[in-house]
This record gives structure tokens, C-alpha cells and sequence, in this order.
């Protein structure tokens, strides 16, 4: 007959569980986090407690190596951060005749009804096909074209009054209007 399983008595170790924590993160937060993660590895791996051990030094073991776990994965990941903002510091951004442009599509975007811009959105961005857009809003596919004809129309006419001296200036892709459709 195997002896009976010592059970653990985890509640009496929260409060040091709790100090040590945040002791080693300063933060109340984070604390509470590692506690969190501690009792989950120690539930895991209760297998692995020794008899003879203290329960309480097991648990601290095991939230100290967590403590240390994170900071060298907080750590690694400082590093890529900071080498992906030196790769990106060496990209120039984008003119600014161009961003004030790429404003002015979203505003007058933005600017359509919600049925007509839901509509077109899931066309000319999303690139879903009529039936699938129209399967999608749960609406007739005819009543789908329509909305998007007028968004386009709408988009159109705004596009005149900004930039007369070139007319359809911009261009909406999807449906009709693409020669590739």
C-alpha cells in the first residue's frame, strides 16, 4: 500500500510568496503576476518536489528562477527592440506631400455613410469577392454593388473638387472600375 501523498499547504506560503515577489520586482503588479506564475509551475511540477524539502523553499525556488527566467527574456527582447529601431531609423518615412495626401483619403473615406464604407471596405481593401461581401453583410448582392457604386461615386466627386486640374486622380480598385475584375 503506497503511503498517503503529502498535501501541500500553499495558502500559508502566499504572504512570503507575496514579499519576495515583490521585493525582487518592485512592483506591486508584476508581484502578483510572478506569485501567479510561481503556484502555476509549482502545480506542474509537483511530481518534482523532493520529501524532506520545505514546501516553502521549493516555492520560493521556483519564483526566484521565474524572476530570473523573465528578466532575461525582458532582456533579450530590449535588445531586438533595440535593433529593430536602428533598422528603422535608417528607412526614411514617407514624404510629406504624400502623408498629407494618404489623410486626405481617409478623411473622405471615413467621411461615407457606414453601409456605403462597410461596403466598399470589404471589397477594395479586404479584397473579398461581391458574393463574399455581400454573404458577409447578409444583403443582396445587387443592393452590395449599388452601395459600392455609390461610395466610389461619392469618393469620385470628391476627388474632383480637390484636384480639378487631374481628374479621377484617384483610383478605387475592386469591382467595376478595375480592369482586372
Amino acid at each position: 500500500m503506497k503511503p498517503p501523498k503529502q498535501r501541500f499547504d500553499i495558502v500559508g506560503q502566499l504572504g512570503s510568496l507575496r514579499r519576495y515577489a515583490r521585493s525582487l520586482t518592485r512592483n506591486e503588479a508584476d508581484a502578483e503576476d510572478l506569485v501567479q506564475d510561481t503556484l502555476l509551475r509549482a502545480y506542474e511540477r509537483r511530481d518534482g518536489f523532493r520529501r524532506g524539502n520545505t514546501i516553502r523553499g521549493w516555492l520560493l525556488s521556483i519564483l526566484h528562477n521565474r524572476f530570473i527566467d523573465i528578466k532575461r527574456s525582458n532582456s533579450a527582447e530590449a535588445r531586438t527592440h533595440e535593433a529593430v529601431g536602428l533598422l528603422a531609423e535608417t528607412n526614411m518615412g514617407a514624404p510629406q506631400e504624400h502623408s498629407v495626401r494618404l489623410g486626405q483619403v481617409r478623411e473622405a473615406f471615413f467621411g461615407l455613410p457606414h453601409e456605403q464604407r462597410s461596403a466598399l471596405h470589404l471589397v477594395a481593401i479586404e479584397g473579398l469577392s461581391y458574393e463574399e461581401a455581400s454573404a458577409t453583410l447578409n444583403m443582396p448582392i445587387g443592393t452590395l454593388m449599388s452601395r459600392i457604386g455609390r461610395a466610389r461615386a461619392a469618393l469620385r466627386l470628391l476627388e474632383d473638387e480637390r484636384q480639378p486640374e487631374k481628374p479621377n486622380h484617384l483610383k478605387i480598385v475592386g469591382g467595376r472600375d478595375d480592369p482586372n475584375n
